[in-house]
């Protein structure tokens, strides 16, 4: 397929590289410039838009909006195009995406996926997929060339993205209970390694659990997703909920803790460093 690219951060770099792999003409524009092996840098973002697919991967509604709606880029593209926006964006927003592409005549796709940079270098992606059936099907050489599992969400678009919005926050929700978990079993004498040790062996033994007990055992928050992002995929999370008329108290807890720490200067590390604000400040006063 001839597929474009938009948005080489770490995470969008290791995509297009695999997709390139994988036996693609991959061509790409970023905002910032840049470099990746096997992909064809272009110097205007329109031009992306001559393909067979493109796929975003910009960090946001905002970007989204700015780089390909403001732009009218949809205005450039070629004939049957499908576009798959892999990027975490807000459920209104991927409404207002759905409605703007009907209107441009350009299939679209909702893949947002789940995975940190070094699994999404792996091409170990999971790949959370919903728009209509065809325009899937058609994308599918794609997604496979970044995914290990490809998850379909539904039929219509936002699915996907009120599904990724949802493994965040359980994400998050997971590392404030670690981290409370911790204040309670050390104020009783319980070294954090063993107690992890318990966890990971018995009740709670996946992927963020393993990765994030780590980082909280250690307590080395090097960033691989950032607090500030986090903070933001809960406050999509909020909004979504708030759309639909639901309450989730968790939710308002989780996104509370994320902007206490982002405030305390944490926004730039890893977005676990919300259990050391907790484990800090986990004493009565």
């Amino acid at each position: 397929m001839d597929i474009g690219f938009i948005g080489l951060g770490s995470m969008g770099s290791a995509m297009a590289r695999n997709v390139a792999a994988a036996g693609h003409h991959v061509r790409a524009w970023n905002r910032s410039g840049g470099s990746v092996e096997g992909v064809t840098m272009l110097g205007v973002a329109s031009e992306i838009f001559d393909a067979d697919a493109v796929l975003t991967m910009l960090s946001d509604d905002a970007a989204i909006r700015s780089v390909i709606l403001d732009a009218d880029l949809l205005a450039a593209a070629r004939p049957g195009l499908i576009h798959v926006v892999a990027s975490t964006i807000s459920v209104a927003f991927a409404q207002e995406l759905v409605a703007a592409h009907d209107k441009a005549g350009i299939g679209f796709v909702s893949a947002p996926v789940l995975g940190r940079p070094d699994v999404a270098a792996k091409g170990n992606l999971n790949v959370l997929v919903s728009g209509a059936p065809a325009a899937i099907d058609r994308v599918r050489p794609l997604l496979e060339a970044i995914s290990g599992r490809i998850w379909r969400m539904g039929d219509e678009a936002p699915a996907a993205n009120a599904a990724k919005i949802a493994c965040n926050m359980m994400i998050a929700m997971a590392i404030e209970a670690m981290a409370e978990a911790v204040v309670l079993t050390e104020a009783n004498g319980v070294p954090r390694d063993s107690f992890f040790e318990l966890i990971l062996g018995t009740l709670f033994g996946s992927r963020p659990y393993q990765t994030y007990s780590a980082n909280i055992s250690a307590d080395t928050y090097e960033a691989g997703f950032r607090a500030r992002l986090g903070l933001k995929d809960l406050r999509l999370a909020r909004e979504a909920a708030g759309g639909a008329n639901r309450v989730l108290p968790m939710l308002d807890a989780a996104h509370a803790r994320m902007g206490e720490a982002v405030d305390a200067g944490w926004g730039d590390l890893d977005w676990s460093a919300i259990a050391r604000f907790t484990i800090e400040n986990g004493r009565c006063s």
